[in-house]
């Protein structure tokens, strides 16, 4: 805690309020001294509030700084994997060969699911949406791995991270093979993750799967870098959840369904809808111009980002990673990747998106990434979620291994005062 003091009058009476300085970032009021003297703050989206204090994640949006544990995203993508991000998230720092070898050992131990899980999917409809069998699915783990449940040990606590870590690939894979009809994949161990992926995704039990090593890597690209961004609503609610007592399983699938909602995790899926509504590159100048029409609801996805006011440090390595898969892929000429192609070269060149700072997003990207391997649109949260898990489960073991109240955000009454009730032959 710093030695500043901020200072509030109201009515006459002035309050003295603490101020917490972190290890970088803005300086913070705390408020909590204005309920015991009949005040709260009015604070919609909580855009303005720090609900935790955390030593996990750390943006600057103006500057367009992500930082995992004080390393750089950029640092990250392209010297480490997806893999030991996951263990600098959980545990703090960067893992020696011999803990990374331990680590990735145990993720790859516990690839499978308990096998009535494939009755469990049965209950779905064929044509039932992705994220909805994922919220199912996730939380219903709770039900099959009950034996390490108990959030006061730290020892299960790990044993949950490590298991929803390992499993989240197979459960995914298994809602896109259910969907389509298709068999269930087993994991192989002598895969990576991102391999394993791929296989449980598009393989099948006829022959043997042959796993494009380009491709794995940008997958392992893309899941390392949604694997955390501090605190956004999905985890913000993963939090809430878990300061009731849930267990982790019940507040990852929490976090899953706000991920869900469009206007966060839908992005990339909104991307490519988008590029399927221009349909054609004769038509992109109309879009654009249409974009730039203040008096038009269309607007062009995958631009901008509503925390980087400069540009989004991940989306340089994921350009890279595209530019890498459509190469492999011989997809230069794929008609919705030109139309891609050449939004982008508009908003790199163009002085309304320089001006404006709209530059293309991570999700722009990871959108054209997933649609050029062939994973379909409907699956794009879903992969989402998958990447983002271990930011999740290290916030929320974060939250559970130190002091923490349960979540119980104030309001600002605008409804009726009392009043007395009147029977129904009276009304």
């Amino acid at each position: 805690m710093s030695d500043k003091k901020a200072s509030l009058s109201i009515d006459g009476k002035t309050l003295d309020l603490k101020v917490h300085s972190g290890t970088i970032g803005p300086d913070v009021i705390e408020v909590s001294a204005l309920t015991g003297n009949g005040y709260f703050t009015y604070d919609p989206g909580f855009v303005s509030t720090a609900a935790c204090e955390s030593k996990i994640t750390y943006i600057d949006g103006d500057k367009g700084v992500l930082l995992h544990g004080g390393y750089p995203i950029e640092q990250l993508a392209e010297q480490s994997d997806y893999l030991e991000t996951c263990y600098l998230l959980l545990y703090g720092a960067l893992p020696n060969a011999a803990q990374k070898e331990t680590f990735v050992n145990k993720v790859r131990m516990h690839t499978m699911v308990n096998d009535q899980m494939s009755t469990f999917f049965k209950g779905f409809r064929r044509d039932a949406h992705p994220m909805a069998i994922m919220c199912g699915v996730v939380g219903a783990l709770s039900a099959f791995y009950h034996d390490s449940l108990d959030i006061t040990d730290e020892k299960h606590r790990e044993i949950s991270a490590i298991r929803l870590i390992a499993k989240m690939p197979t459960l995914a894979a298994m809602t896109y093979k259910y969907t389509i009809g298709q068999p269930f994949m087993y994991p192989q161990n002598h895969l990576s993750y991102s391999e394993n992926f791929l296989h449980m995704m598009f393989g099948n039990p006829c022959e043997p799967s042959n796993v494009n090593p380009v491709l794995a890597k940008a997958m392992d690209k893309i899941f390392l870098l949604h694997a955390d961004h501090e605190q956004n609503a999905s985890t913000s609610t993963v939090r809430l959840a878990g300061s009731t007592g849930a267990n982790p399983f019940a507040c990852i699938s929490a976090g899953i369904a706000a991920l869900w909602g469009p206007s966060h995790g839908g992005a990339n899926e909104a991307v490519l809808d988008m590029l399927n509504e221009i349909g054609d590159a004769s038509r992109i100048d109309e879009f654009v111009a249409r974009a730039k029409d203040k008096d038009d609801p269309f607007r062009l996805m995958g631009f901008g980002h509503r925390v980087y006011k400069n540009f989004d440090p991940r989306a340089k390595v994921m350009k890279l990673a595209a530019d890498e898969v459509l190469a492999e892929l011989g997809l230069e000429n794929d008609p919705l990747l030109k139309i891609a192609k050449r939004l982008e070269q508009i908003a790199l060149e163009d002085e309304y998106f320089i001006d404006r700072k709209l530059y293309p997003n991570v999700d722009f990207y990871s959108g054209i990434i997933l649609k050029a391997i062939g994973i379909p649109t409907s699956m794009f949260t879903v992969i989402f979620a998958l990447g983002r898990t271990p930011g999740w489960i290290a916030h929320w073991n974060e939250m559970i291994s130190g002091s923490y109240r349960i979540g119980r955000p104030r309001q600002l009454y605008t409804g009726p005062a009392q009043r007395d009730f009147v029977p129904l032959d009276k009304r």
